[in-house]
């Protein structure tokens, strides 16, 4: 009953944020979006403006603003209050040609509006300088870190206590990171935190478009993995485009979104259970799986759409994982496998076999099992941890991660578990590549060197990378905050033009935080 309540309280508060409902009325709402207010900072000649867009979850600044430096600053501020730690991003384009080379957009963090004020940001100018830049004491000089990256489009900025990190990259390449090594405790712990624009000009205006803008509050240093969970963002993202969009948020952990055949609805798992999340409506609708309450994030379609594989626990008497199947729209589930632990990650594209991860013998191998006859068969056996199986829709291939290498990464084999060859060749930990539909790509969740290469744990900076299987080359689709259950399973729309997935933060305050 609780989850049922939860998801549609959770629902009306994402209705009224789309409608643009705030106490201080709908126009108010859809001006600063997921902001407090909008405001022009120090003595600007033309008033600016913020809107935001409920459709493309997008923000248009307009300002003018002489600069931003020495004593005092000039520029418009789209902002709201914040304590404690926090993850801020966007993807942004300016509007036309700069009158100024030096219009600049950015995050600022700041003590109150007046003009001399304390202030921390990190700033992207027009011709293409990227910095931290920081009063310390009000009413003193602006100072300045500048980073080594030139002309980025996509801008992160992190505090972490008293540190703050600028982290910059170009669309689809890694980040650049500058940080603040000074302990800036010049700044509240609640301050003013949002993104700005200042056109260099005093009588001129200059617009910027924001896109992606994610305020995330991440998990506290004492979050214990499994036990405690952050609220989750559920997103499609268009592949061409590179527009993100949240379609649903939930307080609790939901994971592993994958599409059903038809293209009308997500499958996700949320506590145990999973739900169908139609897509035209808006509304999830637990997906009725019998005894299987205790599903984890390894469920899985065959091809054709007609049936679900699951990974459940609730009926191995040392609460193991088991593979069932059932039909896609929910039933009587039919047990698989008779060994556990068994973790399901793919059907063949005759769906005649599954394919899991098992522990036999005190080791992870990749098997596949014959869903008729019950046997299984082992296709890996190296030392360490294989995981995330998955057929090419032509089934020549089976596509895997392994951490036979010393690092996490992707590999494929025969469908008999011959010729494995590795795939990717980085200093990053690799998960769970999930092949197009065309077979042409593959996507799949990089975390960096802050997890252990066999672990894959939540609340992470992890990117998710699109690979052409023919060129090889590499292309970062996404930079998130998230891991476990953002994308463990097969995630593209049917037409290869999305993926979804999860993204993570702390929601304490559920209108702030909506989109």
């Amino acid at each position: 009953m609780k989850s049922y309540i939860d998801h549609k309280l959770t629902i009306f508060l994402i209705i009224a944020t789309i409608f643009g409902y705030s106490q201080n009325g709908f126009s108010q709402k859809q001006q600063v979006g997921i902001f407090d207010a909008s405001t022009d900072i120090g003595k600007c000649a033309l008033k600016g403006s913020s809107v935001y867009d409920t459709t493309t979850q997008e923000y248009t600044l307009t300002g003018a603003g002489l600069n931003m430096w020495y004593d005092k600053d000039a520029f418009h501020f789209l902002w709201k209050k914040m304590k404690g730690d926090f993850i801020l991003q966007f993807e942004f384009s300016f509007v036309g040609e700069a009158k100024n080379p030096h219009r600049k957009v950015g995050w600022m963090v700041r003590n109150d509006t007046s003009e001399s004020s304390v202030h921390i940001n990190g700033t992207v100018h027009n011709d293409g300088l990227t910095s931290i830049q920081y009063r310390p004491v009000k009413g003193g000089d602006t100072e300045e870190i500048k980073s080594t990256a030139k002309a980025p489009n996509i801008l992160q900025f992190e505090r972490r206590g008293n540190r703050y990190i600028l982290s910059t990259a170009i669309k689809g390449q890694e980040f650049i990171s500058t940080e603040f090594t000074d302990s800036p405790n010049f700044i509240n712990d609640e301050a003013l935190v949002g993104l700005f624009i200042c056109s260099h000009e005093d009588d001129y205006k200059e617009t910027a478009i924001f896109q992606n803008v994610r305020v995330t509050i991440p998990a506290k240093d004492d979050l214990v993995q499994y036990r405690d969970y952050l609220g989750s963002n559920l997103e499609i993202l268009d592949i061409e485009s590179g527009k993100r969009k949240i379609i649903y948020t939930a307080p609790n952990s939901i994971q592993a979104p994958n599409w059903t055949i038809d293209s009308k609805a997500l499958i996700y798992n949320s506590e145990g259970r999973l739900y169908n999340f139609n897509l035209a409506s808006g509304l999830p609708t637990e997906i009725d799986t019998k005894f299987a309450i205790k599903n984890n994030n390894d469920h899985v379609l065959s091809f054709d759409g007609k049936k679900m594989g699951i990974s459940d626990m609730s009926q191995d008497k040392d609460g193991k994982s088991m593979v069932y199947t059932i039909p896609v729209g929910g039933g009587d589930p039919v047990l698989i496998t008779k060994n556990a632990p068994s973790y399901l990650h793919g059907w063949s594209p005759d769906a005649k076999e599954l394919i899991f991860t098992g522990e036999r013998n005190g080791d992870y191998d990749i098997y596949s099992i014959n869903i008729k006859t019950k046997k299984e068969t082992q296709l890996t056996n190296s030392s360490g941890l294989d995981d995330g199986s998955e057929f090419s829709p032509d089934g020549k291939f089976i596509y895997f991660n392994s951490v036979r290498s010393g690092k996490m990464q992707i590999w494929r084999m025969n469908p008999n578990g011959s010729n494995p060859e590795r795939i990717t060749n980085d200093e990053f930990n690799n998960w769970f590549p999930h092949v197009s539909p065309n077979g042409k790509s593959i996507v799949y969740i990089a975390f960096g060197d802050d997890v252990k290469p066999a672990d894959h744990p939540f609340y992470k900076h992890v990117s998710i990378r699109l690979m052409n299987l023919e060129t090889r080359e590499v292309t970062i689709l996404v930079h998130l905050y998230g891991g476990q259950g953002t994308i463990n399973v097969p995630s593209w729309s049917p037409d290869g033009k999305k993926i979804a997935f999860v993204s993570n933060t702390y929601l304490n305050d559920w209108f702030s935080k909506c989109y």
